[in-house]
């Protein structure tokens, strides 16, 4: 945002507004984090604020303070169709396009309500009055820590918003692995700590509260479903629904699934691919220059970061990963580029 944008927000936040914050389909911890951490800095400017998902998310992301709150648009359209409808500011969190917010953005187009589109994802849609975008911020929690400092009310972050801000930054930052932490994230972490942010709990609540059923998900993903293409430098994973059900999955059971391909030594390019109700989601990820929001564009309907992206088939899982490996040979100099 430039200078007048930032005087026009800092204007319309003034005074008291209907606000409604959304975020992406299958909300993961930075869309959480940011929605929630963002709650808690506009009710203390006596804002009326509601945080509506298109769709439920992961159970260890429950304690967030202000979860309670939280409505999901797929078991109750009627009251978040009634509050986007009645907003004065929507604020669209850590998403680039309607798109990804599946109904519930029909519903966001219509509305009157001003849009402020805060988001680190390549090719942002036009569709918000006020963006504050940045590909190399490390994930939309940062970009919120941004904005209330340029609103100049730091003062106001808290352990809420920092509990919130920090559990953002952590998971979309892979745990502080990822390039894109830099010194601002540690300095931000840094500020977020001094708020009452609770380091250690946080960690705890995300990563150490695994039921038996995910564990033995996860083993038998990495002893069964592995598949590994040491010429193209590629590995994958693959769950179908009957394996999901065996294993009475629930949401966010295969979150960083993907992660433990990208982990095998020469590995570049990993992806995962999943079934959900009738559609196969598709997870990638890759290390150095091999551009996987590209790559999901192109052939799989989706998009994200250069090294992190997803997207969809809605061929079945035989046909999908046909179409994933028939397509290796094509990158094989890309993906041995050193």
């Amino acid at each position: 945002m430039n200078a007048k944008q930032i005087k026009e927000v800092k204007a319309l936040l003034n005074k008291p507004k209907n606000i409604v914050i959304v975020t992406h389909w299958s909300p993961d911890g930075d869309a959480m984090g940011s929605s929630l951490g963002l709650y808690n800095y506009l009710i203390q400017l006596k804002h009326k604020v509601s945080v509506i998902t298109p769709n439920d998310y992961p159970s260890f992301l429950f304690w967030l303070p202000g979860n309670k709150k939280v409505i999901d648009f797929s078991k109750k359209p009627k009251p978040a169709k009634t509050l986007v409808a009645k907003a004065d500011i929507i604020f669209c969190l850590d998403f680039n396009s309607l798109k990804r917010i599946d109904k519930l953005g029909d519903e966001v187009e219509k509305s009157e309500g001003i849009k402020f589109m805060i988001d680190h994802h390549l090719q942002p849609e036009g569709f918000a009055k006020y963006m504050l975008h940045s590909v190399k911020a490390c994930s939309t929690c940062e970009l919120i820590f941004e904005l209330i400092q340029l609103m100049g009310h730091k003062k106001l972050m808290n352990k809420a918003i920092g509990n919130c801000l920090y559990t953002g930054i952590m998971t979309d930052t892979g745990s502080f692995r990822f390039p894109s932490t830099t010194a601002k994230t540690h300095k931000i972490i840094a500020s977020l700590i001094e708020a009452g942010a609770e380091n250690a709990d946080i960690h705890n609540r995300i990563y150490d509260g695994n039921t038996e059923n995910k564990i033995k998900l996860l083993g038998f993903s990495l002893s069964e479903k592995l598949k590994v293409f040491k010429e193209y430098k590629t590995a994958y994973f693959s769950l179908t629904q009957a394996e999901l059900d065996h294993y009475k999955y629930q949401k966010g059971d295969t979150e960083g699934v993907v992660n433990y391909a990208l982990s095998i030594e020469g590995i570049r390019f990993a992806a995962f691919f999943v079934e959900r109700d009738g559609i196969i989601k598709a997870s990638f990820r890759s290390q150095g220059s091999f551009d996987v929001n590209v790559f999901a564009r192109k052939h799989f309907s989706g998009g994200g970061h250069a090294n992190a992206a997803g997207g969809m088939s809605e061929l079945s899982m035989d046909k999908t990963l046909q179409k994933f490996e028939e397509l290796l040979p094509t990158y094989k100099s890309a993906l041995n580029k050193k």
